[in-house]
């Protein structure tokens, strides 16, 4: 056998950056959640598709550590998050979650790179470094030359670079967008999820995305559909 006929060795998996066991949450007396197993590797771009109604919010904002489930497990790179109290888990999520909303929320007051910057100075990072990476960031997402501008003067397609970037600044473990494309056109919509592969192969970023769009989740390297409250595939 020559050694082009050889079978190379498998490649090891992934760490696991994000699992879930059993997670269940109720409002009233409607179940939301119920029972929710997820393993998501490092580097992946999966997708959480569904109806409206399903979950899928939800189940963002518990792993983002927004809320809390009623009941099950959540560990994110290798932290089991529910054993912390309040002011551990602030820290936690400043520092190892990013978060990109449907409607940018950059502050109106503050320039697009004094946005970027906010993350990083809650997390008690000295405001020259802070500048330093906000400006390197912004200059990845091709906005060098508008970095003193305000939101106001941002186009849609803009605003969603910069919370990207405002996302990023304090190198997280794992990106958590909801509906992040819905509000942008059909070119800036395209030119953000092209931005979130770029960013997984140079950064190694791990992304979980709720979204409607077919197009970006037919793309990721897996797509979880949500029904009523639990995995339908």
């Amino acid at each position: 056998m020559t050694i082009a006929q050889q079978e190379m060795p498998a490649l090891p998996p992934s760490p696991v950056m994000i699992e879930t066991k059993g997670i269940i949450k109720s409002f009233g007396t409607l179940q939301v959640l119920k029972g929710i197993d997820i393993v998501i590797r490092k580097g992946e771009i999966v997708a959480i598709a569904g109806p409206s109604g399903a979950g899928k919010t939800t189940l963002l904002q518990i792993i983002g550590t927004l809320d809390s489930p009623d009941a099950g497990q959540l560990t994110i790179n290798n932290t089991p998050v529910r054993a912390m109290n309040d002011k551990q888990l602030s820290a936690f999520r400043n520092r190892n979650i990013g978060f990109i909303f449907q409607f940018h929320q950059l502050l109106p007051e503050f320039t697009a790179l004094e946005n970027v910057m906010i993350p990083a100075l809650i997390a008690r990072e000295s405001s020259s470094l802070a500048e330093k990476r906000a400006k390197e960031l912004l200059d990845f997402m091709n906005l060098s030359d508008r970095m003193t501008h305000k939101p106001t003067q941002l186009s849609g397609g803009e605003k969603q670079r910069v919370a990207v970037a405002r996302a990023l600044i304090n190198n997280p473990a794992v990106i958590l967008a909801d509906e992040p494309s819905g509000s942008l056109d059909t070119e800036n919509k395209e030119g953000l999820h092209t931005l979130f592969f770029d960013l997984r192969e140079k950064m190694n970023q791990t992304f979980v995305i709720v979204t409607h769009d077919e197009q970006l989740a037919a793309h990721t390297d897996r797509l979880i559909h949500l029904r009523d409250g639990v995995i339908v595939g």
